[in-house]
């Protein structure tokens, strides 16, 4: 009787407590770190492009020191490039070679040597591309003097000998002729000036043993013309 009572006693307050409500269940899904973006929502940059961003983002490169170097850091770019590409950087940098060759040709002092640079020496040039002198001829007779030499002939070889010595001596004359005239022409005429003396008359005399066509830059004026 008491157990029965107990158990019903029970039964009661079971029915009459109410139930505990559910907890919903967290919702289970792969695991988001929020240091990291989400997704990248574009396709992977090829290799060239981003060394070519990344170039852009270290900003101005330093000039190379050496032809070596300058001939990997060109290396490393084609690398880079497409085959159109290459083609086209080589077509530009063919007529960008051009271009400075020609304008070194027309005496541009931003592309000629340090030694034809400055409005003296421009001068010097034209005065001696102006003037005709015996040290003009002296390449074309020393390359006859020199055949001559190579024939196996001992009365010749004794003639062009002689003739060579001549050649020389002529040359040294006239050059010193010319050296001292240059130096004068030129004091008078840019009477400030510094670039004068052994220098430029040593400049002179190369440029007048030189034939015309050879001569660099090339001569703007011609024999007989006032400058």
């Amino acid at each position: 009787m008491k157990l029965r009572a107990f158990g019903s006693r029970d039964d009661e307050n079971s029915q009459d407590s109410p139930a505990p409500e559910a907890r919903p269940e967290p919702e289970t899904g792969p695991v988001v770190d929020p240091r990291r973006p989400a997704g990248k929502g574009k396709p992977t940059p090829k290799r060239r492009d981003q060394e070519r961003a990344r170039g852009m983002r270290q900003g101005p490169v330093s000039a190379p020191l050496t032809r070596k170097e300058a001939r990997e850091r060109r290396k490393a770019v084609e690398a880079t490039m497409t085959k159109e590409e290459r083609k086209a950087a080589k077509a530009e940098a063919r007529a960008a070679r051009e271009e400075r060759r020609r304008l070194m040709m027309e005496g541009d002092d931003r592309y000629v040597l340090s030694r034809d640079r400055g409005e003296v020496r421009r001068f010097v040039r034209d005065w001696v591309d102006t003037h005709r002198r015996l040290i003009n001829w002296f390449m074309p007779l020393a390359l006859f003097v020199i055949v001559f030499q190579l024939i196996p002939d001992p009365t010749l070889m004794m003639y062009s000998q002689t003739l060579f010595l001549v050649l020389i001596a002529v040359v040294v004359i006239d050059g010193i002729l010319l050296g001292r005239t240059v130096n004068k022409v030129v004091r008078d005429r840019f009477p400030d000036t510094e670039d004068t003396g052994f220098g430029l008359g040593w400049y002179a005399v190369m440029r007048a043993t030189q034939p015309r066509m050879l001569r660099t830059p090339r001569p703007r004026v011609r024999p007989g013309d006032t400058i």
